[in-house]
């Protein structure tokens, strides 16, 4: 506040010639109170001119009669065109001179104010009398250019925000107001009002759409843990209450189908928790630059082996496809090891059985880049659900996710793991037709190791 208080009090000082005083005093005789008056020169000029010419006329007259006659007349044409001259103009209006002299020092205190606001980031506006004076390039940006001038009730459509800026008593505790859909639909913003000197007010915007989105997806995350880790739970205790009664546990066969159940339940809320704790390290460790050389092709076989030697996978059901000279990438063997057998296992479950998985990996065009893609042939995913997909828990068919084992949590884990090595993920699909989810990696800058590969394998 005295940043803003020092602009006010430091703002230009008014000419001598605007101020009111000298204004007032400048047609006036402050002694008797009366308007004074101006010869100009012009007039002046006419009245010498008559009173030499009509001396010079006046030696040539033969009687002094005829003389004192002439110098008369011209003396009295020359007062009466001095005389004739316009008074100075009458005293102004005192309280115009007040408001007048008022909107010099306010504009000055503005503009002195703007050098000070045009820098700030978060959007700033000052008010005066309900309407603002003026606004920094944020406040323009965000509300448009057109707010300065305008009423705060219309540049801030917003009802608790217009009650206290359109009302001059209002008391201003620094209590920020909340307003949501200012600028966008989805962008919240903290709201605070400060009051300064000559009347104005300062209102600023802080942008809070990122802490609010924070705040609900750690709602959400809690949530939805809270509901994968109950349901199973549930389950396995009910499960339990049943084999206790000593009819249902006498009998085998019944047994033996409730065992396997709550197994599945325990063996799909271990699953959970690993890629929860999985979560937790890669974020911990999101900031921390993987440097090991890695073969990605030696990562892709290791994946395809396991489904076709432990899974039962036929061979043709897993298509390989990788680029003659296979450039290295640096990255954590581990986590790009989970990237593949997360994806592979998504088409798995996702595509049409019998179908067969294609894994492609080649560098882009410009070489920097080396690309992961693995495709299945499944009913493909709706535009809609795209964008939320690698959102922890977020399932296209709640269903369905869970009667195959998925938690919810295989696209958040790639997502991340991608991001940590400076790479990203798409994803694209036809609906009826399948999916692919790609993974770019940067490829290493001197790649000495690069190995030579077959163009491809099925």
């Amino acid at each position: 506040m005295s940043l803003f208080a020092k602009a006010g009090a430091g703002s230009r000082n008014i000419p001598v010639a605007d101020a009111p005083e000298h204004r007032l005093n400048s047609g006036y005789d402050n002694a008797r109170n009366i308007p004074m008056t101006s010869v100009s020169p012009l007039r002046l000029l006419i009245a010498l001119a008559i009173i030499v010419g009509g001396g010079i006329l006046a030696g040539q007259m033969p009687q002094s009669g005829q003389q004192f006659i002439v110098v008369i007349v011209s003396g009295t044409f020359a007062l009466f065109m001095v005389m004739q001259d316009r008074p100075a103009s009458p005293m102004p209006d005192p309280a115009a001179l007040e408001r007048q002299t008022k909107r010099i020092l306010y504009q000055g205190r503005s503009e002195a104010y703007q050098d000070i606001i045009d820098p700030i980031t978060d959007p700033i506006m000052l008010i005066r009398n309900a309407k603002v004076a003026a606004a920094n390039p944020a406040a323009a940006q965000v509300l448009g250019n057109h707010i300065v001038g305008e009423d705060v009730r219309i540049a801030i459509r917003h009802p608790a925000a217009a009650d206290r800026l359109a009302n001059p008593d209002a008391k201003h505790t620094g209590e920020p107001i909340l307003l949501v859909g200012v600028g966008s639909t989805d962008q919240r913003w903290e709201l605070r009002i400060h009051t300064l000197q000559d009347g104005l007010k300062l209102v600023q915007l802080s942008d809070r759409s990122s802490r609010y989105a924070a705040e609900r997806m750690r709602t959400d995350f809690v949530a939805n843990a809270s509901h994968e880790l109950r349901t199973p739970l549930a389950a396995i205790k009910g499960f339990i209450e049943t084999l206790e009664d000593p009819t249902a546990g006498k009998d085998d066969a019944t047994r033996a189908r409730f065992l396997k159940i709550m197994y599945d339940e325990a063996d799909r809320m271990q699953r959970l928790i690993e890629d929860l704790m999985s979560l937790s390290r890669i974020e911990a460790e999101k900031f921390e630059l993987p440097s090991d050389v890695i073969d990605l092709s030696e990562l892709v076989e290791e994946a395809r082996d396991f489904y076709i030697n432990s899974r039962g996978k036929k061979e043709s059901e897993i298509l390989v496809h990788f680029p003659t000279v296979m450039p290295m990438i640096h990255g954590d063997r581990a986590q790009l090891s989970q990237v593949v057998n997360n994806l592979l296992s998504n088409a798995f479950k996702y595509g049409r059985k019998g179908a067969p998985v294609t894994i492609k990996v080649a560098p882009n065009k410009s070489g920097t880049m080396l690309y992961l893609s693995i495709s299945d042939q499944g009913d493909g995913i709706a535009p809609e659900h795209i964008p939320r997909l690698t959102e922890r828990f977020y399932r296209v068919d709640k269903g369905r996710s869970k009667s195959i084992g998925g938690t919810g949590l295989g696209l958040a884990i790639v997502k991340h793991i991608s991001e940590r090595h400076g790479g990203r993920m798409e994803i694209s699909s036809e609906v009826g037709r399948g999916t692919t989810v790609s993974v770019l990696l940067p490829i290493a800058s001197k790649s000495p190791g690069a190995v030579s590969l077959a163009q491809g394998s099925d």
